[in-house]
């Protein structure tokens, strides 16, 4: 579907908009479900104007790794948003309902890079000789979009739906770790609430990690050392309600957890 800058612009504003809390319709006006050049665009708006406002990126975070989550959506890749400083909560901390407007949360596995990483054929061994740490996360997604009726094109321009994440305390030299049979267990106020493992992750969190590498490459942008990159929910999501404990244990990694409290 053919757009102008005038119209990236302006379902940009309304995405920046709806962080007030009031959701928009999807961007059909915009966007037809699969374009991925016009979805990055608008999402390329809103990430200039928040860090022309001093909000800074911390990393990037990878999305629809799951392939039934890609044959939902009509797409076969996966897609990227920004992660900003003010998006990360600290381990064991509170996250305040005002803040969200229809959260879900995941379990991923975080990777921090201790040099950049570029290229455009990344490898699985070159993410690995440029990862530092690893960590068990929470990401918390949300969207602008009423009621999730998303497209790939919606989640994308929306930033990748990203709201939040939490990083475990322990972290981990890669090398010491089998990132693929790994198993995941979220936890909702003491009930098993989501399963999974690292192959569930694109098969292997260091190809998303690969194919996110490759394809910012490709945009003429690169992952810079001390990125933090989320590389994919490893189970299923699950909605959040005001009062819940989330706790993430993901086998070789420990723990990460977050409060989500009303107010």
């Amino acid at each position: 579907m053919a757009s102008d800058k005038g119209q990236y612009e302006s379902a940009a504003a309304r995405l920046r908009d709806a962080y007030n809390g009031e959701t928009v319709a999807p961007l059909r006006d915009v966007l037809s479900p699969t374009d991925v050049q016009g979805a990055y665009a608008i999402q390329a708006v809103n990430t200039r104007i928040w860090s022309s406002s001093g909000r800074k990126i911390v990393g990037r975070k990878v999305g629809l790794t799951a392939k039934s989550v890609q044959q939902q959506l009509g797409v076969d890749q996966p897609d990227f948003g920004v992660l900003f400083d003010d998006m990360q909560v600290p381990n064991g901390g509170t996250l305040w309902s005002v803040s969200c407007i229809q959260p879900k949360a995941e379990a991923e596995i975080a990777i921090i890079l201790k040099s950049d990483l570029r290229g455009e054929s990344v490898s699985r061994a070159d993410v690995l000789a440029a990862t530092g740490q690893v960590a068990a996360a929470i990401e918390v997604v949300d969207s602008r979009i009423s009621d999730w009726k998303i497209t790939f094109a919606d989640t994308v321009a929306d930033n990748g739906s990203s709201a939040f994440f939490v990083l475990g305390d322990a972290s981990h030299a890669v090398e010491d770790l089998d990132l693929y049979t790994c198993g995941m267990v979220m936890e909702i106020n003491g009930e098993i609430a989501s399963l999974g493992a690292g192959a569930a992750c694109l098969g292997h969190p260091l190809e998303a990690a690969a194919w996110l590498a490759s394809t910012l490459t490709a945009q003429g942008e690169h992952l810079k050392a001390g990125d933090v990159v989320l590389t994919g929910a490893l189970g299923p999501m699950v909605a959040l309600t005001p009062g819940d404990k989330v706790v993430a244990k993901i086998g070789g990694l420990g723990t990460c957890q977050l409060e989500y409290v009303k107010g």
